[in-house]
């Protein structure tokens, strides 16, 4: 596995408040490109990407999610099991619970696909977690504070096009107070070659970090390709330029998860630039249905280039944000 590190002139950048590029997403299936970058949170060293981690959530069915005084028990099930694996398979002993993936980009607005959170009703039955991740060797986060779970107080909109955009803003039921919301960036200025990194619940694992990746094919419209190390579950994940820390897209789409092996399943794997790829929806093609309710909306002068109409309206739900 490859080391995630930020080299200390990304870090000088991350000190000025400045973001850089635009923003994708992944949906239903991924793979393994090259090595297996994935990595747990206690195998991350780097203060800043645990910091990113940190205010990232995996998307829990709210039946699976009891609160129990001052804690939240998560209702798992085992990862192998869930999945028939071969032993040989990565992660192989651990659970999984979370359906999809998420970012906090305001103090009380969670990012994530369309395809996770489709209504207002399925919104309104989701609980949305911050820190279930492995923080020690072997041991499973199978409860998280009770304040670390939050509900859905609203679908601010969402919007799932084919192959194109595919994104949701979810407004929590309060503000988080104890995670600091991430930096985006809504300027379409990804190349080919550009290295990121991704932070979400493959397969509904535990918190993974997975860098190692790089822009594969920054042309299509609305959206991203990329070799990231992602799976079913990593949908709605936050994609980072790995130079800068900065939120670049969503993961939602990719390539088939598993192959048989034996009567048993292992992780697809392809060459780094074998297979389809993984599509990242770009920030930038988040618009519609927020045109009407951004016209009239100033440019500002603030740490986020241009926004669309969607972003607009972020920041004027929060305007502390970013």
């Amino acid at each position: 596995m490859k080391k995630i590190t930020f080299t200390a002139a990304a870090l000088a950048l991350l000190a000025t408040g400045l973001s850089l590029p635009a923003f994708s997403a992944a949906a239903a299936d991924k793979v393994i490109y090259g090595d297996d970058n994935r990595l747990d949170i206690y195998q991350v060293s780097d203060p800043e990407m645990l910091k990113l981690a940190d205010s990232t959530v995996g998307l829990f069915q709210g039946y699976d999610v009891t609160l129990e005084g001052d804690k939240a028990n998560l209702d798992t099930t085992s990862y192998s099991q869930s999945y028939g694996l071969c032993k040989e398979e990565p992660f192989y002993e651990q659970v999984t619970g979370a359906f999809c993936s998420g970012s906090l980009v305001a103090p009380d607005i969670i990012m994530t696909a369309g395809h996770c959170v489709k209504t207002e009703d399925s919104c309104k039955g989701t609980k949305f977690v911050f820190g279930f991740a492995v923080k020690t060797a072997g041991v499973m986060p199978l409860t998280v504070p009770a304040d670390d779970v939050y509900g859905c107080s609203q679908l601010i909109g969402r919007e799932q096009v084919g192959t194109g955009a595919d994104w949701a803003l979810v407004r929590l039921d309060r503000k988080v107070t104890n995670h600091e919301p991430l930096k985006y960036n809504t300027k379409d200025t990804l190349k080919n070659g550009d290295e990121l990194v991704v932070i979400g619940h493959p397969a509904g694992l535990p918190t993974k970090v997975a860098g190692g990746a790089t822009v594969r094919d920054a042309s299509p419209n609305g959206y991203i390709v990329a070799n990231l190390d992602t799976y079913g579950g990593n949908s709605g994940s936050a994609v980072f330029n790995a130079k800068t820390g900065v939120i670049e897209g969503i993961l939602v789409r990719g390539e088939n998860d598993y192959v048989y092996k034996n009567g048993c399943r292992v992780s697809n794997v392809c060459a780094s630039d074998g297979c389809r790829g993984e599509d990242v929806t770009k920030l930038s093609s988040i618009t519609s249905p927020f045109s009407k309710a951004a016209a009239g909306v100033q440019a500002e002068n603030t740490r986020v280039a241009k926004a669309s109409p969607a972003f607009e309206l972020l920041k004027l739900a929060a305007p502390e944000a970013n």
